[in-house]
């Protein structure tokens, strides 16, 4: 067993394009895989621990991932991940978590909005503009390949100066920073939230136009739009089902179905999308085992009683 630590991840310079294409394929296979529901253990004081297990067959491996969430802590979000040969079932790697969590989570959202975003969609509004958002707009860019785009941030603290630092290299790029979220809301095709507190909603119905699509990464603040939106995609029916309004949506289906061509997905220029991507244990094993391979060209190893029997 070998610990893959965060700044080894880090130093593979993975591109963001290869995190969309590695999401893509783990939702090709998603009906091949065993993904139970996260466990969620949740404390007073925003704090929660999540437990989510998968299995892929299409790779031979299996996964946990441990997810966790202390607002006072930095980074608030960490995780760990344990990484097994299906076959055999030799543990391969016990990796850090926060890279692959990060990046898979900012792919799935720019895959969802490459596919459900209306035409001719180019106004790209972030709620929430931490590590989650950058991921998200450095995988949109990948899969947008330069297409000139409006970026609206929603101002708060120094956050919208920092973003803009970080992007400020892509001459694709025009910003414009707002300080009322109803009025990024209105103006943007694309609304994505980032944040991952949010104790009431974000804007009214009335501030979502036609044809918007709302990703909400995090997932609260949107609760109205569950109510009138025409559509509503999932990464797991699993992670949504208990959503307050959940039996209230006019349509529902899992996002995977989509990229298979079981469903149209968008199928008018007026139609308000929801794309609830709630982030699944399916990437972070599939995104694990590209990494082992990368790292361990997929030979565990194994130190102690391997092929010995253990007695008491």
């Amino acid at each position: 067993m070998r610990y893959i630590d965060f700044k080894t991840i880090k130093n593979l310079n993975i591109t963001p394009d290869t995190c969309v294409e590695w999401v893509k394929e783990a939702l090709l296979h998603k009906y091949e895989s065993v993904l139970p529901a996260k466990i969620s253990v949740k404390m007073p004081g925003d704090i929660f621990i999540n437990t989510m297990p998968a299995y892929l067959p299409n790779v031979q491996r299996f996964g946990v991932k441990v997810v966790s969430r202390y607002p006072e802590r930095k980074p608030s979000l960490q995780s760990d991940l344990l990484l097994y040969d299906a076959g055999s079932g030799h543990l391969l790697a016990l990796m850090d978590g926060l890279w692959i969590t990060t990046m898979r989570t900012g792919a799935m959202a720019a895959l969802s909005i490459w596919h459900l975003q209306k035409t001719n969609a180019h106004r790209y509004g972030f709620i929430g503009l931490g590590n989650t958002a950058r991921a998200t707009m450095l995988c949109l860019l990948a899969v947008l390949n330069n297409a000139p785009i409006e970026v609206h941030l929603l101002r708060y603290k120094d956050q919208a100066e920092l973003f803009m630092e970080r992007f400020k290299d892509y001459a694709n790029i025009t910003f414009h920073v707002y300080d009322s979220c109803v009025e990024l809301i209105k103006e943007s095709d694309v609304v994505v939230s980032c944040v991952t507190v949010a104790n009431e909603l974000f804007a009214p119905d009335e501030a979502f136009q036609p044809g918007v699509l709302v990703v909400p990464v995090h997932t609260r603040g949107f609760q109205n739009c569950d109510l009138f939106f025409d559509k509503v995609f999932a990464d797991d029916r699993n992670h949504v089902c208990e959503f307050k309004y959940f039996d209230r949506f006019k349509q529902f289906d899992e996002f995977s179905h989509v990229l298979l061509g079981q469903n149209k997905g968008r199928e008018s220029d007026e139609e308000r999308i929801l794309a609830y991507n709630i982030g699944i244990a399916l990437h972070d094993v599939a995104f694990a085992s590209k990494i082992a391979e990368m790292i361990l060209n997929v030979q565990p190893e194994r130190k102690g009683m391997e092929g010995q029997k253990f007695w008491v």
